[in-house]
């Protein structure tokens, strides 16, 4: 079910599968723009949420739009932000929205559909997602079908707010790990016609096996000609399996995350570049990875840059990743288009199982 296909948007194209780097506060953490583009990235996602409260919206009015603010000529994807508003513990939900307290200062806020609509099309993104409510419990019957409830509800309110038709507004399908509230989800929103569509609520912590089985029974229900992304989930062992089931974008702050903490993806699995077995490894971080990184600098330097707690080792083991990621998707989607993705899918796996510790 692996497939290839393309998002047309105002700053550009973007062909699919496809990994998204999480700009959340409109960069990604210890990189540059330019950094991202040379890598291969052609969309990005950042979340409304957060660029609502910091640096606010006006900020986005007056440069134009994102792109122009942070210096990035691709398709950006912005996030309602829901997930990240219902983690807070200040979070009340509303028939019509949401309300929290500020992280940062302590001010009450309510966000309703409409009123995130509006701050998705001043941030100026080309793809904006509808507010949805992600709850906080897998298996929770009961909650799930409230938030389906909601999220569908939103869903039209924003669709009745979008203005801006050069900008695409995208809904989410919520409904848990139970099949029968995902096709309600999906069908109810399949009635309003939304050109792609988020799958929000998973890696909440759930099995895997569960989050495969939802995202296999949603492959296929969901309409062939529309986009499927998965929010969320994007290390390389999953994507890898998403994409053999159908699906075409990935987002995740891991693989930075993970990063800047020490831990390197490479081809081999991952590992620990703290670890004192690379004291003096001049070897690079990858010998099969042809970033700027592997080619200029070794495993003891990086690893000496952690030790000292030099901020450079985490911008190179940033860097690292995502271009590994780039890279797995470039791979990805030839062997879509030669027919020999299946091949590609076993050997990879075989290969990343090995982990260096």
């Amino acid at each position: 079910r692996a497939r290839l296909g393309e998002i047309s948007t105002l700053h550009g194209n973007v062909q699919t599968p496809c990994f998204m780097p999480v700009a959340t506060y409109a960069t990604v953490k210890t990189l540059s723009s330019e950094d991202i583009a040379a890598m291969g990235y052609s969309m990005l996602i950042a979340n409304a949420y957060h660029l609502y409260l910091k640096p606010g919206t006006e900020i986005f009015e007056k440069f134009g739009s994102i792109h122009n603010f942070m210096n990035w000529n691709g398709p950006v994807i912005t996030d309602s932000g829901g997930f990240q508003i219902f983690s807070l513990g200040s979070a009340k939900v509303r028939h019509d929205g949401v309300s929290f307290k500020n992280e940062h200062d302590g001010s009450s806020h309510h966000l309703t559909a409409e009123k995130v609509v509006e701050i998705e099309e001043k941030i100026g993104a080309d793809i904006i997602m509808c507010l949805d409510y992600c709850p906080k419990i897998w298996d929770n019957y009961a909650e799930i079908r409230e938030s389906v409830k909601k999220t569908v509800h939103w869903a039209l309110r924003c669709k009745n707010a979008h203005s801006k038709p050069d900008q695409q507004l995208w809904a989410i399908i919520q409904g848990g790990v139970f099949p029968d509230l995902r096709a309600e989800c999906l069908e109810k929103l399949e009635e309003m016609e939304f050109p792609g569509y988020g799958i929000g609520g998973l890696s909440i912590g759930e099995p895997w096996e569960k989050t495969a089985e939802t995202i296999e029974v949603l492959s296929k229900l969901m309409p062939d000609r529309k986009v499927r992304y998965i929010m969320g989930l994007g290390m390389p062992d999953q994507i890898i399996e998403l994409v053999g089931l159908g699906m075409d974008l990935f987002d995740c702050a891991m693989p930075t995350h993970i990063a800047r903490n020490g831990t390197t993806i490479s081809w081999r699995g991952k590992f620990n570049i703290k670890s004192a077995r690379y004291r003096q490894d001049f070897g690079p971080l990858d010998p099969d990875c042809t970033c700027f990184v592997c080619r200029n600098y070794h495993r003891a330097y990086i690893r000496h840059l952690f030790s000292a707690k030099e901020a450079l080792g985490m911008r190179l083991n940033s860097y690292h990743n995502l271009f590994f990621l780039a890279e797995l998707m470039r791979r990805i989607r030839q062997s879509i288009a030669e027919g020999t993705f299946v091949q590609f899918k076993k050997e990879f796996l075989s290969r990343y199982s090995q982990q260096e510790d």
